[in-house]
C-alpha cells in the first residue's frame, strides 16, 4: 500500500498522485456517453434491431445517470470516496465484461444500465477529494485542479465519437464495450493503491452526518426522475400516467425528505438545505439552461448540417471539432482565474450570439459562416462548465459536497434530454432549416434566462469576493 509522507509529488501542496485516478473516473461517464453514438448502427445490424430500440441504449445511460450521480455523491458524503470509486469502477468493469458476451439487446441494455450507475461514481469522488485536499493543504481555490478535471471532461468528449469509430475498426461494435474492461482496471488498481483511506474531510463527516441511508428517500427519489425522463423522452399521449407517477412520486419524496428532522438519521437530500441555498439552487438552474443550449447545437445543429445543408457525416464531424477545441483553449486560458460571474457573463452572451447566428443559416450557407458559428459556440463550451464547477465547489455545503456536484451533473444531463425532445419536436421526419431556427430560438430563449439570472444573482460576487480574499491570504 502506497502511504502519505514525504514521498509524495504535491503541486502547491496537493497530492499530485491523485490526478490520474480522479480524471480516469471522471472521465468514464462522458466516454460511454459518446462512443456509443457511432455503434448504434452496426448493434442495430447485428441484432435485426430498428433504430427505435438502440435509442434505449443511449436513454437508458442518460436515465442512470440522472439518478445516480447524486445518490453516488451521497454515498460518497456518506462513507467517503475510496470504497465508492472502488465499487463504481468495478461495476464498469462488470459492465464491459456483459458488453462483449451479449447475445442479444437487452443485455445491451442492461449493460449501459451498469455502466451509468458504475461511472457515477468518478465525478463526485474528484470533486470530494479535491475539497478534502484543499482543507488538508489550506489551499481554498484549487483553481489548476477543478481546471485539469474540466479539461479532461472535454477533451473526452470531442475524442469520443473517433475513439468509437476507431474501436469499431479494430474489434467492432463489441469493443465500445471492453475497452472500459480495462479502464476500469486501471481505476481499480489506482484507487486501491493511491486513494486515501481517510481525509481530511473525516472529522466534518462524522460531525454532522451519520453513516444512514434514506432507502425511502431513494427510492421515491429514483421512482419521480425515471417516471418523468421516460415521459419526456417519448412524448405520447399513452404515457401520460408516467408523468402522473412523476407528480404523485415527487410529492410523496418531497413530504418524506422534509419529515426528516431526525440528525442520527439524515434525509437523502436535504431540501431544507437546499432552500436556504438558493444560490446553489440558481447554478443547477443554470447548468441545465447551459446544457440545453449545448446539446442542441451538438444534436440539432448537427442533424442539420447533414440534412438541411447537406453535408456528409464526415464533414458535419470535422465542423464540430472547432467548437470543442475552442471551448479546451478557452478554459486553459481562463482556468487559472477562479473568478465566476463574467465567466458565465460572457458564456451566456456568446451562447446567445452564436444560437441567433444560426437563425441566418439556410441550405446553402456558405462553410465560413457554419464554422464562425462552431467557433463562437466553442467560448461558451470552455467557460460556462468551469464557472458553475467553481460555483458548485464554492456555494455547496462541504460535508455534501458529493451529493451536490452528482445533482449538477443530473441537472446537464436534464438539459440534454431538453434539447433531444425539443429536437424531435422541430425534426419530426428530417432536420430542416425551418426547424433548426426554431431551435436555435429556444436556445436563445434558454441562453437569456441564463444571462438573465446570472446577472441578479448577488451570490456571484459574494463568491468571487471570498476567492479574491482566499488568493491574497494564500499570497501573503
Amino acid at each position: 500500500m502506497v502511504t502519505q509522507g514525504a514521498a509524495q509529488d504535491r503541486l502547491g501542496g496537493f497530492d499530485r498522485r491523485l490526478f490520474a485516478p480522479m480524471v480516469l473516473g471522471s472521465v468514464l461517464n462522458p466516454i460511454n456517453s459518446s462512443v456509443i453514438a457511432v455503434a448504434l448502427v452496426p448493434i442495430a445490424i447485428a441484432f435485426g434491431a430498428p433504430a427505435a430500440q438502440t435509442t434505449w441504449l443511449v436513454s437508458a445511460l442518460y436515465i442512470t445517470t440522472c439518478v445516480g450521480q447524486p445518490l453516488m455523491g451521497r454515498l460518497i458524503d456518506l462513507f467517503g470516496p475510496r470504497r465508492l470509486y472502488l465499487i463504481g469502477t468495478a461495476l464498469t468493469g462488470v459492465a464491459g465484461v456483459l458488453g462483449l458476451v451479449a447475445s442479444d439487446l437487452h443485455i445491451l441494455v442492461l449493460a449501459r444500465v451498469i455502466l451509468g450507475f458504475g461511472t457515477c461514481a468518478g465525478y463526485p469522488a474528484a470533486m470530494y477529494l479535491i475539497r478534502a485536499e484543499a482543507k488538508r493543504t489550506g489551499m481554498k481555490s484549487p483553481a489548476v485542479v477543478l481546471t485539469t478535471l474540466a479539461v479532461a471532461n472535454q477533451t473526452v468528449m470531442v475524442i469520443g465519437p473517433a475513439l468509437g469509430g476507431l474501436l469499431i475498426l479494430w474489434g467492432g461494435w463489441r469493443a465500445t464495450f471492453v475497452i472500459n474492461i480495462p479502464l476500469a482496471l486501471a481505476c481499480v488498481i489506482m484507487g486501491w493503491l493511491i486513494l486515501p483511506r481517510h481525509t481530511a474531510l473525516d472529522a466534518d463527516r462524522r460531525a454532522e452526518t451519520s453513516p444512514h441511508i434514506d432507502y425511502a428517500g431513494i427510492v421515491l427519489f429514483i421512482v419521480t426522475l425515471v417516471s418523468l425522463l421516460i415521459f419526456l423522452m417519448d412524448l405520447k399521449v399513452s404515457y401520460t400516467w408516467l408523468f402522473g407517477v412523476s407528480v404523485v412520486a415527487g410529492t410523496g419524496f418531497a413530504w418524506w425528505e422534509l419529515r426528516q428532522t431526525n440528525q442520527d438519521k439524515p434525509p437523502f437530500i436535504e431540501l431544507r438545505v437546499l432552500a436556504g441555498n438558493p444560490a446553489l439552487v440558481i447554478t443547477y438552474v443554470r447548468a441545465m439552461l447551459g446544457s440545453t443550449v449545448s446539446y442542441s447545437f451538438m444534436y440539432g445543429f448537427t442533424q442539420w448540417l447533414e440534412d438541411g445543408r447537406g453535408l456528409d457525416p464526415s464533414h458535419a464531424g470535422f465542423l464540430l471539432l472547432p467548437a470543442f477545441a475552442v471551448g479546451i483553449l478557452v478554459a486553459l486560458i481562463t482556468g487559472r482565474n477562479p473568478q465566476i460571474r463574467a465567466k458565465l457573463m460572457v458564456g451566456a452572451c456568446a451562447q446567445a450570439a452564436a444560437c441567433a447566428l444560426i437563425l441566418l443559416v439556410g441550405d446553402h450557407s456558405p462553410i465560413w459562416l457554419l464554422l464562425g458559428v462552431a467557433l463562437l459556440m466553442g467560448v461558451p463550451q470552455g467557460l460556462n462548465s468551469l464557472a458553475m464547477q467553481n460555483s458548485v465547489y464554492h456555494q455547496a455545503d462541504p460535508t455534501r459536497i458529493g451529493a451536490s456536484s452528482g445533482l449538477m451533473r443530473t441537472f446537464n444531463y436534464l438539459g440534454a434530454i431538453i434539447a433531444s425532445v425539443a429536437s424531435g419536436l422541430f425534426f419530426p421526419v428530417r432536420a430542416t432549416t425551418s426547424g433548426v431556427h426554431g431551435l436555435a430560438l429556444v436556445a436563445v430563449g434558454c441562453a437569456v434566462i441564463f444571462f438573465v439570472i446570472t446577472i441578479v444573482d448577488p451570490s456571484l460576487s459574494r463568491v468571487d469576493r471570498a476567492v479574491r480574499e482566499e488568493g491574497s491570504s494564500t499570497d501573503n
